[in-house]
This record gives C-alpha cells, sequence and structure tokens, in this order.
C-alpha cells in the first residue's frame, strides 16, 4: 500500500508543485495561454493559489516520508479534493467548459485519502 501511495500522491504532487510555481513565478500575460481564468480572478489570489498548491505537494509527500504527522497527508489531498471543486466551478461559471483535467485531478485525489488512509 506504501508503494502505491507514493506512486499515486508522488505524481499529484509533481503536478501540484509545478502548476503552483508557474502561478507564483510567471506573469498574468505567461499564464492566459493555458489557464484562461486567470483574466476573472486578482492576480494576487492566482499567487496565493499557487502558494497553497506547493504547500499541498509539500503537505502530500514530507509527513509520510518523515513519519512527523502522517495524517496530513490525507489532510492535504482532501484540500486538493476541494481545490478542484472550486476549479470546476469557476471553469463551468466562465466561457472555458474543459474541465476534463480538473475532474482528473479530483479523482486522483479521492484515491489519494484512501490510499492515506491506509498508511
Amino acid at each position: 500500500m506504501n508503494i502505491a501511495y507514493g506512486i499515486v500522491a508522488g505524481l499529484l504532487a509533481l503536478f501540484y508543485f509545478y502548476a503552483g510555481t508557474l502561478k507564483v513565478i510567471r506573469s498574468r500575460d505567461q499564464l492566459r495561454p493555458m489557464m484562461a481564468w486567470v483574466d476573472r480572478v486578482p492576480l494576487p489570489a492566482v499567487r496565493a493559489l499557487g502558494a497553497v498548491e506547493i504547500l499541498g505537494a509539500a503537505g502530500l509527500i514530507l509527513p509520510p516520508l518523515t513519519g512527523i504527522a502522517p495524517s496530513l497527508a490525507q489532510a492535504a489531498a482532501i484540500g486538493f479534493v476541494l481545490l478542484q471543486t472550486g476549479a470546476i466551478a469557476v471553469h463551468l461559471t466562465g466561457q472555458d467548459r474543459r474541465i476534463a483535467l480538473n475532474a482528473g485531478l479530483t479523482v486522483t485525489a479521492a484515491v489519494t485519502i484512501w490510499l492515506a488512509a491506509r498508511l
């Protein structure tokens, strides 16, 4: 079970670390081609969202790896399910109806919750 968690959580953390880093360091113009919603959200909120994604990625990996408060990994995965639920709502209320990636990330985070409960 630890190997399955490591693979799923590792891939999820890698995705969120990358996406979060982009949101923190890139300008709105640089983000727009891959994230059409950035024009509808204030830039400080985009930056904060990126920071949350980076911290959540660390929360998926570090607690089980160090053995310190491993339940935080499950909390991070729950946070990602909530984050993607909000992301789907943002996409559906705007003109961008592409939510396949968000749905996939939601399912992956839900599987991570299940696996984290069995660590």
